[in-house]
């Protein structure tokens, strides 16, 4: 107990006390301890509805000198208010910075709450998708930004996807929406126009496949030359192994055009039709098969550990399990083993090759499917590897909307981790044509 409630609460015994030695003099102890405590009450609530009035008018004159309890009451009230009118302008200061270096953005960044309503958004969204800050405020930004993708993404609740969408004010601007936790239950939509982005990546798109096309004719004059020069009879002695190494070097730049052709084919198509089985124990059989035919690499083991099939591209698919073994063979030794694996998972299924090869540096595994990325350059040069392969199987596995996943350990092997959603699988006896090939 403070020191001013002990002075108060003696203070009130001691008057209390003097009324009721008053009215013992009296003959009439009790009711003079009852008017005492009648007057205590009527000082106290004057003093409290003297302390409301100053309240609602802001004139506490009547508590600023003196050290009874009311005073004291006011003097808490006037410190807290202090320091609550300093804090409140210091948040002011502070939310107007906020807004100013938000303003300044040139991504939307839009503040939701638990259910998706717009609490605060910067300059940058209303330009770039129409939210107004005071108007919208409250409302769901999924009933301004009307696109499924964004929604979707919304309720998934999975900040490491972005979806890309058109912008609500013109449709040939395209915003990239990305959601990260903010506070408590609270999201943080970010909005960028990558519309400059995408135009850049269509001519980069554009020109390869236009000077693969223009590459491939004269190439093919060369090879048809360069094959009659190798299998001419009375070429000189000294020109048969260079005439071989051109040969090996056209059929090497035939294979870079072709798959530079098919990889601007996959960048420009949507998702891969959903319409035809793919059977991939024998898919997976049949592919292997060629490669047996050579026996000086690592020994590829199969394990088909269920019948269900894709629905997708039977030729796509192909090229995905073509490209892993290659590129496993191409890092394994010969006494090694590579182990294709087909199995059903909880929501969907794996399509994994593993090696038990040289294995591949952490810093490395994130720029494996990059264009030309080879982490052995001389190497892979040497062994026909041309660093596109990697490439094409995330671009097929995108059309599939299947996950790639590597992981390595150096002198002990790699594994690529091929996962497809539920609703790419299929059982036999559901499929509704047949694609071999």
């Amino acid at each position: 107990m403070s020191e001013l409630s002990r002075k108060f609460l003696i203070g009130l015994f001691v008057f209390l006390a003097t009324a009721f030695a008053v009215g013992w003099f009296h003959g009439e102890p009790l009711i003079g301890l009852l008017l005492g405590a009648v007057i205590t009450l009527i000082y106290n609530i004057r003093y409290l509805l003297a302390f409301e009035r100053a309240l609602r008018n802001d004139d506490f004159a009547i508590f600023r000198y003196g050290d009874g309890i009311w005073q004291y009451i006011f003097s808490q009230y006037k410190f807290q208010r202090t320091r609550a009118d300093r804090h409140k302008a210091t948040y002011r200061s502070l939310l107007r910075e906020i807004r100013r270096s938000t303003n300044a953005m040139f991504d939307g960044a839009v503040v939701l709450n638990a259910n998706n309503e717009i609490i605060f958004c910067n300059r940058a969204a209303k330009n770039l998708a129409g939210i107004k800050r005071k108007k919208d405020r409250g409302r769901r930004v999924d009933n301004i930004i009307r696109a499924p993708a964004l929604s979707k993404l919304l309720q998934s609740g999975d900040y490491a996807q972005s979806v890309e969408i058109p912008s609500p004010l013109n449709p040939d601007v395209r915003l990239s929406c990305r959601v990260a936790p903010y506070g408590g239950s609270q999201k943080l939509l970010f909005l960028r126009d990558i519309t400059e982005r995408l135009r850049v990546n269509k001519m980069r798109r554009d020109f390869v496949a236009n000077a693969s096309h223009e590459l491939r004719s004269p190439l093919t004059v060369i090879s048809g030359y360069v094959d009659a020069l190798v299998d001419y009879p009375d070429l000189p002695e000294q020109w048969t192994q260079p005439a071989i190494e051109m040969r090996s070097q056209t059929q090497r730049m035939g294979r870079i055009i072709d798959e530079l052709l098919e990889l601007s084919r996959l960048e420009s198509a949507g998702l891969a039709d959903d319409k035809h089985f793919v059977d991939m124990g024998s898919l997976i059989t049949r592919v292997s098969e060629q490669f047996s035919i050579d026996p000086d690499h690592a020994h590829v083991r199969l394990q088909i550990e269920s019948n269900d099939g894709l629905l997708g591209s039977a030729t796509e698919i192909e090229s995905v399990i073509q490209n892993l073994i290659a590129n496993a063979i191409r890092h394994t030794a010969t006494d090694g083993d590579i182990t294709v694996t087909w199995r059903r998972l909880d929501s969907g299924a794996e399509l994994r090759v593993s090696d038990t090869g040289e294995g591949i540096a952490e810093e490395h595994l994130p720029r494996l499917t990059e264009r030309f990325f080879r982490v052995d350059r001389g190497r892979s040069r040497a062994d026909g590897g041309v660093g596109l392969g990697l490439s094409i199987v995330k671009h097929v596995l995108g059309r599939h909307e299947a996950e790639l996943s590597i992981s390595s350990e150096i002198d002990v092997g790699t594994r690529f981790s091929c996962v497809f959603p539920e609703h790419r699988i299929s059982e036999p006896f559901s499929r509704r044509s047949s694609v071999h090939g």
